[in-house]
C-alpha cells in the first residue's frame, strides 16, 4: 500500500460522509493504493455508527476508535496502525488532496523526510476565524521561546514516510492538542529533513471542542514538552 491517510474523528456526523466521498473521488484521480483510516476518539453522536457504516461499504476505509476523546492519542495510534509507505495526518474538515500531491512529490524525490502544511509561512492562507489564528500564534510563539522551535507551524496537515518517522511518533510521550508539536519537533531535533509548504485554510465546521476548554490541557501539555525538550533529552 502507498499511503496511508490518518485523520482523527470526533463527532463529525455533520460532515464526515460527505467529506469521505469526496475525498475518495479525489484520491481516484490520482491512482494511487491507499487507505483512509479513522482514528476516532470518544464521539457521543453518531460518528461511529456513520464511520463502521464506511467500512462496511469502502474497504479502503478502516476505523479504530481509543474510547475517550484525545485527539492526539487518537492520531498517534492512527499513525502506528497505518499500512502505507507513506503517512498523511489530515482533518476531517480539511481533506487537502493537493497538500497530498505537493507533499508527495518532495517525500518521493527524497527532497524530504516529512512535510508540514504551514497556516503561517508566506505564501499560507488561513482563513479561519480571527480567534483561531490568535491561538495558533500563541501556541507557535511559546514553542519558540520553550523549545527553541525553529518553523512556523506544527499543528495539521503532515506527510512523512512511515520507516523513516514511524520510530519517532512512538517516542512522543504528550498526547491531546500537543501531540502533533512534539512530532514534529522531534522530527528536527532527531535531524530528519523537515519541509514546510504554505496551505489554504478553509474549515468546514467550527471545532467540535471549544478552543477555552482546551486551554489547561494545551498548558499543562506546554510545561511536559518543555520538561522533556530541556531536562529528558
Amino acid at each position: 500500500m502507498k499511503v496511508s491517510i490518518v485523520i482523527p474523528i470526533y463527532n463529525e456526523e455533520g460532515i464526515l460522509e460527505a467529506s469521505l466521498a469526496e475525498l475518495r473521488e479525489k484520491l481516484g484521480e490520482l491512482g494511487w493504493s491507499y487507505e483512509i483510516l479513522l482514528a476516532e476518539n470518544g464521539s457521543t453522536d453518531k460518528t461511529i455508527a456513520l464511520a463502521e457504516a464506511e467500512c462496511e461499504k469502502h474497504r479502503e476505509v478502516r476505523m479504530l476508535s481509543i474510547g475517550e476523546p484525545n485527539y492526539g492519542a487518537a492520531l498517534k495510534r492512527g499513525i502506528l496502525e497505518a499500512r502505507g509507505e507513506y503517512v498523511i495526518c489530515d482533518e476531517i474538515d480539511l481533506c487537502d488532496v493537493d497538500f497530498y500531491r505537493r507533499a508527495m512529490a518532495l517525500l518521493e524525490s527524497r527532497e524530504a523526510d516529512m512535510v508540514v502544511g504551514s497556516k503561517r509561512m508566506p505564501g499560507s492562507q488561513d482563513k479561519r476565524p480571527a480567534f483561531r489564528r490568535a491561538a495558533t500564534r500563541i501556541v507557535n510563539g511559546m514553542l519558540r521561546v520553550l523549545v527553541d522551535f525553529r518553523g512556523t507551524d506544527t499543528h495539521g496537515l503532515k506527510a512523512f514516510r512511515r520507516a523513516v518517522l514511524g520510530d519517532t511518533a512512538e517516542r512522543c510521550k504528550v498526547d491531546k492538542d500537543l501531540f502533533a508539536s512534539e512530532f514534529v519537533i522531534r522530527a528536527y531535533r532527531e535531524g530528519h529533513n523537515v519541509v514546510e509548504i504554505p496551505v489554504e485554510v478553509i474549515e468546514k465546521r467550527k471545532p467540535s471542542i471549544n478552543l477555552v476548554k482546551r486551554v489547561p490541557n494545551v498548558l499543562k501539555n506546554m510545561v511536559r514538552l518543555t520538561v522533556l525538550f530541556r531536562f529528558d533529552k
